[in-house]
């Protein structure tokens, strides 16, 4: 018998899964995100499928869930068997995969494909961060920061289409025009001419979460990518902040270099592992 309890009430899952997902704030940046865009723009913000939601564990939940159907299932910290309890009650329905902790993961997967004879491959592996003390590049490239305003829109719309064709994806477009209105995305500029830009997400429960860092093709390797991500956390600091957190690709070791460098230090790792039908073939 399964003591996940799942539901599609959002009030409900906060009042049950909240105080955990609030416990810690850092590895659960991505769930308090989620929640905080579903309060604000709608059930609906990530795609037209109602969300699901669900925690493990009673009275005071251990593990937690958050699944827009667009989007792969989110998992926080959790057993193997938790992760195995999952999913053998969810709904049989197109889950496009699940980002979890490494070992959760693969016991959520391994699960999945024994029920619904799927297929899974890791998509991608990532590493989270979490802001020490500031350190500002050295060398310090030339320009200067400034916070985006509505003025640069289209270039930071562009420029955030530009960054999830190259990534796993970005905000829905009415989430970034509503963080680029109250200022969460800093560009760089070098003689006037914005080269490269970060962006971070509303600040929730004293944590704000770096995301969007994108540098044109034709601006790269000149360090601006390192000074507009000190820059946008520096303008968290400024507010109050108390964390700022942000994910790197753990295949990519200049991200992981940069980062560091400015003061980030590694806190846990995630995976995201796809799942699509079996036919004999990988996509």
């Amino acid at each position: 018998m399964s003591d996940w309890q799942i539901t599609g009430d959002l009030d409900a899952f906060e009042a049950a899964a909240g105080p955990l997902l609030r416990a810690d704030t850092i590895r659960n940046t991505n769930h308090l995100t989620v929640l905080g865009v579903l309060r604000g723009s709608g059930p609906h913000a990530f795609g037209p499928a109602d969300p699901l939601f669900g925690w493990f564990g009673g009275p005071e939940p251990v593990a937690a869930f958050l699944w827009t159907p667009d989007l792969p299932i989110l998992l926080t910290t959790a057993t193997d068997d938790a992760a195995r309890a999952l999913a053998n009650v969810l709904p049989i329905t197109t889950a496009t995969g699940v980002n979890a902790e490494p070992s959760a993961a693969t016991a959520f997967a391994g699960a999945w494909r024994a029920r619904t004879d799927t297929m899974s491959w890791r998509l991608e592996e990532h590493r989270l961060y979490r802001l020490g003390d500031l350190v500002p590049p050295n060398p310090m490239p030339p320009g200067t920061a400034r916070v985006a305003t509505s003025a640069d829109s289209a270039r930071v719309m562009d420029w955030l289409d530009a960054f999830a064709a190259e990534s796993s994806g970005s905000a829905p477009r009415p989430v970034a025009e509503a963080r680029l209105a109250s200022g969460c995305f800093v560009l760089w500029e070098v003689d006037g001419e914005p080269v490269a830009l970060a962006g971070r997400t509303p600040a929730l429960d004293g944590m704000t979460r770096v995301a969007n860092v994108y540098t044109p093709p034709a601006h790269r390797r000149r360090g601006y990518g390192a000074a507009v991500t000190a820059a946008v956390s520096r303008s968290a600091l400024d507010t109050g902040v108390r964390d700022i957190v942000l994910f790197t690709d753990v295949a990519n070791p200049t991200s992981n270099g940069i980062y560091q460098s400015i003061g980030y230090h590694p806190v846990t790792d995630r995976v995201i592992i796809g799942f699509t039908e079996n036919d004999g073939r990988r996509p």
